[in-house]
């Protein structure tokens, strides 16, 4: 039998039940379902009967609109992704993978708006001062006037800044912070809720920002309850695949600024470099190009991205052919390979299909629906695309190809880096290249396999 003011919390979802069971109502996980003790932080008081609030001031729409302040913390890209900087009193979650360099980046994030005399607190619940120092000097920020501690108490945190007054806080991370209000261990639902909303509220309260670390799942997901990602401003993800010493600073959510916007780092020996030219990072120039090789025009947030799709198409050695693609969207590249088959006649049932995006950077927009089609036709057809042209649109089920958002800025882009020509949309006409359009994949593969495009 439960005890007075116990409910079952699911470690899952963080959804509570009155009574212990076997599976969690909410998303159908075993044995998920851990009993914690709901109980009142020490000192506070229960609400008084027939107590009355202030009531709500509204305004109207027509007020006049004050843009937030914003924080420069020097690393270009991050406040890129931020909207232009760090806005004091949010609160930003940073998810990634583990090791993939979440806090050599914000190391390097309060390192550099430190020196520009914004005042920094750097707390590590994982790891000892001396850890952070010899981390900061590696990275050549020794110098910097960031104050570090190491802390898992909610309380001694809260209070500790309390005392000072900080612009920037770093806490790394918040699965391992823990309330004594809270019988639960640390990383539970319960206490990361607890967590992330005390230090929310602490953020709104003295206008400080706040970045909290959270761990990821295996399937990517940052752990913990949905309901964090709520109350955070922001939600950012680092991505990186291993192997490749390129690091992508995704924009999740953000009220300050627009979502899916990108920063591209490289990691290296002395920590991350900022990389301003992401296309000329993830494009082979090097000679000419190979059959089964397409240059995407994309865009990420606001800006125009160019990186290759790799394609090889070979005899299958056994009985099911195999569909193998990274960067990319499975699903996607099976209706590619179906509209190849049923309107442009080529034939893939018995060959091995392998479809790679170079760089490590993964694609999402439907805009590279015709690269992608390019690259493996290309590989098929055992035909090199011009080492000048980009390539991009949509593909309809019926075979047509469709014009995709901000054709300008991608073409205009592609004319930056050295290309001359373009394979799109038919209703495409751009002074900055030489168009070739194609009103339906049937006729972007016939160009294909032309061995002259002039």
């Amino acid at each position: 039998m439960a005890r007075d003011g116990a409910v079952y919390v699911c470690q899952s979802c963080g959804s509570t039940q009155t009574k212990w069971a076997g599976q969690c109502a909410g998303c159908g996980a075993w044995n998920a379902l851990v009993e914690e003790v709901q109980s009142r932080p020490p000192g506070a008081m229960a609400p008084a009967k027939g107590a009355r609030g202030r009531g709500l001031m509204f305004e109207g729409l027509q007020d006049a609109i004050h843009p937030p302040p914003r924080i420069a913390t020097g690393v270009d890209e991050f406040d890129r992704v931020c909207g232009g900087g760090v806005v004091p009193g949010s609160a930003i979650l940073l998810g990634g993978d583990p090791g993939v360099g979440k806090s050599t980046l914000l190391m390097q994030v309060a390192g550099s708006a430190a020196r520009r005399g914004v005042a920094c607190a750097y707390i590590s619940g994982e790891e000892a001062v001396e850890q952070v120092r010899g981390r900061a000097q590696r990275m050549g920020l020794g110098d910097a006037p960031v104050k570090l501690a190491a802390e898992t108490s909610l309380r001694e945190i809260s209070e500790g800044l309390k005392r000072e007054k900080f612009d920037l806080v770093v806490i790394d991370s918040i699965q391992t912070m823990w309330s004594d209000a809270h019988e639960a261990g640390p990383g539970s639902v319960t206490q990361v809720r607890a967590a992330a909303g005390e230090l929310v509220r602490l953020a709104k309260k003295r206008g400080v920002a706040v970045i909290l670390v959270g761990h990821v799942t295996k399937e990517g997901a940052i752990a913990g309850p949905r309901v964090v990602e709520h109350m955070v401003d922001a939600v950012f993800a680092f991505e990186g695949e291993r192997g490749y010493p390129f690091r992508i600073l995704r924009g999740a959510k953000n009220r300050f600024g627009a979502t899916d916007e990108i920063g591209v780092f490289e990691m290296g020996d002395a920590g991350l470099a900022e990389v301003k030219n992401p296309s000329a990072l993830f494009l082979n120039t090097s000679g000419e190009r190979a059959a089964g090789a397409a240059v995407f025009a994309g865009i990420e947030g606001s800006r125009p991205v160019l990186v290759e799709f790799q394609a090889l198409v070979a005899p299958s050695a056994y009985g099911t052919p195999r569909r193998a693609v990274v960067g990319w969207d499975s699903g996607r590249l099976a209706m590619v390979l179906a509209v190849l088959e049923a309107r442009c006649g080529l034939g893939f049932g018995d060959r091995d299909v392998y479809l790679n995006v170079a760089g490590g950077l993964r694609i999402s927009e439907p805009a590279a629906d015709l690269a992608a089609a390019a690259a493996l036709a290309s590989s098929a057809l055992d035909q090199a695309l011009p080492q000048d042209c980009v390539v991009f649109g949509e593909i309809s089920l019926s075979g047509e190809v469709r014009p995709v958002s901000r054709m300008e800025s991608r073409v205009k882009e592609a004319a930056k880096l050295g290309f001359r020509r373009a394979l799109g949309p038919a209703d495409v006409d751009s002074p900055a290249l030489r168009m070739t359009g194609a009103a339906r994949l049937s006729d972007a593969i016939r160009r294909i396999g032309e061995a002259d495009w002039n």
